[in-house]
């Protein structure tokens, strides 16, 4: 295979060290993609909620689709920067396999119901280490994903690059107040940050939660534009074909928010679209801006941290006029959509479910006892019993809800409390 002088041994090196396979014809980010790809979480994420519920129309997003919408666009972006820069060469440039896989993974460690579910988890898991999406994506690819105790035995660069904050849960608790929201990898996660940054102290060289979380990589700086592209852009056509966005909508809502719905604007544009019913062209174009508007630029990171790996030797750099109107189609989402009665009173219903879930399998974390862990599937119950503690256990329970789709998660909410939903089909 063809050298990438961007990356060392240091970037290849596996979490766990397992021995390469002889013969093995891929590099090791592309061994990361495709574990990705062959996993049942991955799989999973085809009945998890994006914008609206999984299963209700089957043209709208679910968290699958969005990841393969967002993979697309990272690999555009390598290809676009390798063109386009100076600092990239034939033989020094971005892999745009880790790219793809960190793009393809950003989502999996997310529960049920978006973001409501996640936000519902944090509260249930506030006395356990707290829940984050994230973090979860982190624990299933360096401890469950096939087993074992180091998850797909990912590699150092593929870590880093779904690595979006690196504060932890105590570091986000110590400086409640001063921190972003719960953005956080849980504590017990430190020793897979002191292997991915070499026993670098990060925390001396980067002392707020905001520097903390802010220092990414190339790939990860590449993967969460990406993913801003995704969100902003195609869930507003799902939007517009549910219903939710409509041209009175939009004119009222740039009127009310002083913003400019002039033809030559972010938001006349969308209108056009929407009038002439080009709604896809206009995406698409927008999506090809976004891959444009992005260059690099050489990083200003402590030089003890550049000094370990090319991949933080630059930063990604963005428009600001594309950025600004990147935030004006995700403000436009957000307020016009996600924030209507209908998307909240789905949001309340999806955080009412996991809640009474949690409420009847919660006191399961203070036994190990089989008899009463009978209500958990035998392997989850058999994990379960092996943990030491209440913490432990607890996260075992967490982990089980979180995996949960929103199918499955409706279906045993059904089974535990509806008289009549239990045939033997169903139990399937």
């Amino acid at each position: 295979m063809a050298i990438n002088r961007f990356y060392s041994d240091f970037d290849y090196e596996r979490y766990g060290s397992p021995p390469v396979r002889p013969g093995e014809y891929r590099d090791p980010f592309q061994i990361d993609r495709d574990r990705i790809i062959h996993s049942s979480f991955f799989r999973s994420l085809q009945s998890k909620t994006q914008v609206f519920w999984s299963g209700e129309y089957d043209f709208y997003r679910t968290r699958l689709t969005h990841s393969l919408e967002v993979a697309q666009i990272g690999r555009a972006i390598t290809h676009w920067l390798l063109e386009s820069s100076d600092l990239l060469s034939e033989d020094f440039f971005i892999s745009s396999d880790l790219v793809e896989a960190s793009c393809l993974a950003h989502d999996l460690g997310h529960p049920p119901f978006g973001h409501s579910g996640e936000m519902v988890l944090n509260n249930l898991l506030k006395d356990y280490g707290g829940f984050e999406g994230n973090a979860q994506t982190l624990k299933l690819i360096t401890d469950r994903l096939f087993g074992g105790q180091v998850g797909m035995s990912p590699s150092r660069g593929f870590v880093d690059s779904i690595l979006k904050y690196k504060a932890t849960w105590s570091d986000w608790m110590a400086g409640e107040g001063k921190c972003p929201k719960n953005h956080f990898v849980y504590d017990e996660q430190k020793k897979v940050l002191d292997w991915v940054f070499a026993d670098t102290e990060l925390s001396s060289l980067l002392p707020t939660c905001d520097a903390l979380n802010q220092f990414r990589s190339i790939e990860c700086q590449i993967m969460d534009w990406s993913d801003d592209t995704a969100y902003s852009l195609n869930d507003l056509e799902d939007s517009i074909r549910a219903g939710f966005l409509t041209i009175p909508a939009l004119l009222s809502w740039a009127e009310k928010n002083e913003i400019d719905s002039t033809p030559e604007s972010a938001v006349g544009e969308l209108l056009k679209a929407m009038q002439s019913g080009k709604i896809e062209g206009m995406l698409g174009r927008r999506i090809g801006d976004n891959i444009r508007a992005t260059s690099l630029k050489k990083s200003d990171k402590p030089s003890a941290l550049t000094s370990l790996s090319n991949r933080y030797q630059f930063d990604l750099h963005i428009d600001p006029k594309i950025k600004a109107e990147c935030s004006i189609y995700k403000r436009l989402a957000y307020e016009v959509v996600f924030q209507s009665a209908s998307l909240k009173q789905l949001e309340y219903k999806g955080k009412y479910l996991l809640s009474r879930l949690w409420e009847t399998l919660s006191p399961l974390i203070e036994s190990s006892e089989a008899s009463e862990l009978s209500l958990l599937p035998e392997k989850t119950s058999k994990i379960m019993q092996a943990q030491g503690t209440r913490q432990e256990r607890a996260r075992v329970l967490c982990d089980y809800i979180s995996d949960l789709t929103d199918t499955s998660a409706s279906k045993l909410y059904k089974r535990l409390y509806t008289p009549d939903f239990g045939s033997i089909s169903e139990l399937i």
